[in-house]
Protein backbone atom coordinates (compact mmCIF):
# COMPACT_ATOMS: atom_id res chain seq x y z
CA UNK A 1 0.00 0.00 0.00
CA UNK A 2 1.84 2.81 -1.15
CA UNK A 3 -0.37 5.68 0.83
CA UNK A 4 2.21 7.74 2.15
CA UNK A 5 3.73 9.23 -0.85
CA UNK A 6 0.42 10.23 -1.83
CA UNK A 7 0.16 11.93 1.52
CA UNK A 8 3.32 13.59 2.03
CA UNK A 9 3.65 14.99 -1.33
CA UNK A 10 0.05 16.69 -0.89
CA UNK A 11 1.57 18.22 2.04
CA UNK A 12 4.38 19.77 0.09
CA UNK A 13 3.70 21.47 -3.04
CA UNK A 14 0.14 23.30 -3.74
CA UNK A 15 -1.47 26.29 -2.04
CA UNK A 16 -4.87 27.29 -2.31
CA UNK A 17 -6.21 30.74 -1.24
CA UNK A 18 -9.68 30.89 0.54
CA UNK A 19 -12.39 32.99 1.33
CA UNK A 20 -11.89 35.45 4.09
CA UNK A 21 -14.04 34.85 7.26
CA UNK A 22 -16.06 37.87 9.14
CA UNK A 23 -13.07 39.97 11.20
CA UNK A 24 -15.25 39.35 14.22
CA UNK A 25 -15.24 35.51 14.08
CA UNK A 26 -11.71 34.97 12.43
CA UNK A 27 -10.07 37.08 15.33
CA UNK A 28 -11.94 34.80 17.80
CA UNK A 29 -11.18 31.46 16.25
CA UNK A 30 -7.66 32.16 15.53
CA UNK A 31 -7.04 32.70 19.51
CA UNK A 32 -8.88 29.69 20.18
CA UNK A 33 -6.26 28.11 17.75
CA UNK A 34 -3.40 30.01 19.38
CA UNK A 35 -4.22 28.99 22.54
CA UNK A 36 -5.00 25.48 21.71
CA UNK A 37 -1.87 25.23 19.69
CA UNK A 38 0.11 26.53 23.28
CA UNK A 39 -1.50 24.18 25.20
CA UNK A 40 -0.55 21.12 23.49
CA UNK A 41 2.64 19.64 23.93
CA UNK A 42 2.13 16.02 22.72
CA UNK A 43 -0.38 14.03 21.23
CA UNK A 44 -1.50 10.49 20.05
CA UNK A 45 -4.48 9.28 18.20
CA UNK A 46 -5.23 6.72 15.62
CA UNK A 47 -5.88 7.95 12.10
CA UNK A 48 -7.30 6.81 8.94
CA UNK A 49 -5.91 8.70 5.22
CA UNK A 50 -7.77 8.21 2.10
CA UNK A 51 -6.43 9.28 -0.96
CA UNK A 52 -8.25 10.70 -4.25
CA UNK A 53 -8.86 7.26 -5.74
CA UNK A 54 -11.13 6.48 -2.42
CA UNK A 55 -8.19 3.67 -1.17
CA UNK A 56 -7.30 4.38 2.63
CA UNK A 57 -5.17 3.04 5.16
CA UNK A 58 -4.78 3.18 8.58
CA UNK A 59 -2.23 3.43 11.27
CA UNK A 60 -1.09 5.45 14.61
CA UNK A 61 0.12 9.13 15.10
CA UNK A 62 2.33 10.52 17.76
CA UNK A 63 3.09 14.28 18.35
CA UNK A 64 5.58 16.26 19.82
CA UNK A 65 6.12 20.08 19.85
CA UNK A 66 8.30 21.34 18.65
CA UNK A 67 8.35 20.23 15.26
CA UNK A 68 7.95 16.15 16.13
CA UNK A 69 5.61 14.08 14.55
CA UNK A 70 5.56 10.20 13.55
CA UNK A 71 2.61 8.88 10.94
CA UNK A 72 3.37 5.04 11.13
CA UNK A 73 1.18 2.99 8.65
CA UNK A 74 -0.09 -0.54 9.39
CA UNK A 75 2.94 -2.95 9.91
CA UNK A 76 5.30 0.01 10.15
CA UNK A 77 6.79 -0.32 6.58
CA UNK A 78 5.60 3.05 5.71
CA UNK A 79 6.63 6.05 7.73
CA UNK A 80 6.25 10.20 8.01
CA UNK A 81 8.42 11.51 10.38
CA UNK A 82 9.49 14.78 11.04
CA UNK A 83 12.46 15.12 13.83
CA UNK A 84 12.51 18.95 14.75
CA UNK A 85 14.26 19.78 11.17
CA UNK A 86 13.10 17.76 8.51
CA UNK A 87 9.99 15.84 7.39
CA UNK A 88 11.24 12.74 6.31
CA UNK A 89 9.39 9.88 4.46
CA UNK A 90 10.36 6.30 5.18
CA UNK A 91 9.47 3.43 2.58
CA UNK A 92 11.07 0.13 3.79
CA UNK A 93 9.54 -1.89 0.93
CA UNK A 94 10.97 -0.26 -1.82
CA UNK A 95 14.28 0.96 0.15
CA UNK A 96 13.57 5.12 -0.27
CA UNK A 97 13.50 8.13 1.63
CA UNK A 98 12.58 11.32 0.53
CA UNK A 99 13.09 14.27 2.69
CA UNK A 100 12.17 18.33 3.16
CA UNK A 101 13.13 20.90 5.59
CA UNK A 102 9.84 20.95 7.85
CA UNK A 103 10.09 24.77 7.94
CA UNK A 104 8.71 24.87 4.45
CA UNK A 105 6.12 22.45 4.83
CA UNK A 106 2.43 23.42 6.00
CA UNK A 107 2.84 21.15 9.09
CA UNK A 108 5.10 23.70 10.74
CA UNK A 109 2.25 25.55 11.75
CA UNK A 110 0.94 22.79 13.53
CA UNK A 111 4.19 21.05 15.30
CA UNK A 112 5.14 25.05 16.65
CA UNK A 113 5.63 25.76 20.27
CA UNK A 114 4.93 29.29 19.40
CA UNK A 115 3.75 29.24 15.74
CA UNK A 116 3.64 32.79 13.73
CA UNK A 117 -0.18 32.49 12.22
CA UNK A 118 0.33 35.61 10.24
CA UNK A 119 0.16 34.52 6.46
CA UNK A 120 0.61 31.56 7.12
CA UNK A 121 -3.00 30.17 8.89
CA UNK A 122 -6.31 31.25 7.58
CA UNK A 123 -9.51 30.89 9.34
CA UNK A 124 -11.59 29.49 6.43
CA UNK A 125 -15.80 30.03 6.69
CA UNK A 126 -17.64 27.25 8.08
CA UNK A 127 -21.31 26.48 7.65
CA UNK A 128 -21.78 25.03 10.81
CA UNK A 129 -20.94 26.85 14.05
CA UNK A 130 -19.26 23.86 15.64
CA UNK A 131 -16.31 23.34 13.56
CA UNK A 132 -13.22 25.89 12.65
CA UNK A 133 -11.56 25.06 9.62
CA UNK A 134 -7.60 26.53 9.43
CA UNK A 135 -5.61 26.66 5.76
CA UNK A 136 -2.27 26.36 6.52
CA UNK A 137 0.62 26.95 4.05
CA UNK A 138 3.94 27.22 4.19
CA UNK A 139 5.69 30.76 3.51
CA UNK A 140 6.64 30.42 0.18
CA UNK A 141 2.94 28.94 -0.62
CA UNK A 142 4.16 25.41 -2.07
CA UNK A 143 2.19 23.64 0.47
CA UNK A 144 -1.50 23.94 1.54
CA UNK A 145 -3.51 21.65 4.32
CA UNK A 146 -7.32 22.33 5.98
CA UNK A 147 -7.37 21.44 9.22
CA UNK A 148 -10.67 20.65 11.29
CA UNK A 149 -11.38 21.15 14.75
CA UNK A 150 -14.42 20.49 16.35
CA UNK A 151 -15.70 23.24 19.30
CA UNK A 152 -15.10 21.36 22.71
CA UNK A 153 -15.24 23.13 26.00
CA UNK A 154 -13.53 20.18 27.68
CA UNK A 155 -10.38 20.28 25.10
CA UNK A 156 -6.91 22.06 25.23
CA UNK A 157 -8.04 25.93 24.07
CA UNK A 158 -11.51 24.64 23.44
CA UNK A 159 -10.68 22.74 20.53
CA UNK A 160 -10.06 19.36 19.29
CA UNK A 161 -8.81 18.19 16.30
CA UNK A 162 -10.39 16.32 14.78
CA UNK A 163 -8.32 15.66 11.09
CA UNK A 164 -7.31 17.33 8.01
CA UNK A 165 -7.15 17.65 3.71
CA UNK A 166 -3.70 18.06 2.36
CA UNK A 167 -4.06 19.13 -1.38
CA UNK A 168 -1.87 18.70 -3.83
CA UNK A 169 -0.67 20.56 -7.39
CA UNK A 170 -3.27 18.45 -9.40
CA UNK A 171 -5.96 19.66 -7.04
CA UNK A 172 -6.29 16.17 -5.62
CA UNK A 173 -7.27 15.44 -2.15
CA UNK A 174 -5.99 13.26 0.92
CA UNK A 175 -8.32 13.21 3.56
CA UNK A 176 -6.78 12.10 7.22
CA UNK A 177 -9.04 11.45 10.13
CA UNK A 178 -8.28 10.85 14.05
CA UNK A 179 -10.09 9.13 16.49
CA UNK A 180 -8.68 7.84 20.24
CA UNK A 181 -6.99 10.98 20.34
CA UNK A 182 -4.90 12.23 23.81
CA UNK A 183 -3.54 15.36 24.69
CA UNK A 184 -0.19 15.58 26.43
CA UNK A 185 0.53 11.92 27.15
CA UNK A 186 4.04 10.82 27.28
CA UNK A 187 5.44 10.72 24.09
CA UNK A 188 8.99 9.20 24.53
CA UNK A 189 11.75 10.49 21.99
CA UNK A 190 12.80 7.19 20.48
CA UNK A 191 9.64 8.09 18.32
CA UNK A 192 10.86 10.22 16.48
CA UNK A 193 14.34 8.32 15.27
CA UNK A 194 14.07 5.80 12.37
CA UNK A 195 16.11 3.45 10.79
CA UNK A 196 17.56 4.26 7.50
CA UNK A 197 16.14 2.10 4.62
CA UNK A 198 18.24 -0.08 2.47
CA UNK A 199 17.78 0.27 -1.26
CA UNK A 200 16.84 -2.81 -2.79
CA UNK A 201 19.12 -4.15 -5.86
Amino acid sequence: MHFGPTFARALIPAALVAAAAPAVAQSSDMAALRSHITSVQTMTANFVQTDARSRSAAGKLQLKRPGKVRFEYGSGDLLLVADGSRLNFIDYQVGQKSSWPLNRTPLGVLLSNSPNLNGRAQIVPSKDPRIVTVRARDPAQYGSVVLAFIKSPSAPGGLQLHGWTAIDAQNKRTTVRLSNVRYNVAVPETAFRFAEPKKRR
